[in-house]
């Protein structure tokens, strides 16, 4: 059985918990080279984490395009830190 869309939202937000460094974000992160900020990338992608976790606790269910558009952004911010030889 599918799950619903709060449970994929959940389950998407802890799989880039996992993957991602949202919390270990140090003075060192930044390297010489940079294709964009992965400072800023990171910490916009928390951002966006905390106000999913924050409606998901307010009864606010998100939709398909919801999880979708968080999922691109987090393969987008991946591919950066990649990049940037932080991952």
């Amino acid at each position: 059985m599918k799950p619903d869309t709060t449970t994929a939202m959940r389950g998407l937000i802890a799989q880039i918990k996992t993957t991602l460094p949202l919390d270990g974000v140090v003075s060192g992160f930044c390297s010489d080279t940079c294709s964009g900020c992965s400072l800023k990338l990171v910490d916009f992608l928390a951002l966006e984490i905390d106000e999913w976790e924050y409606k998901i606790s307010q009864l606010i269910v998100p939709n398909f395009k919801d999880i979708d558009r968080l999922a691109k952004m987090a393969n987008k911010i991946r591919a950066v830190l990649i990049q940037n030889k932080l991952l």
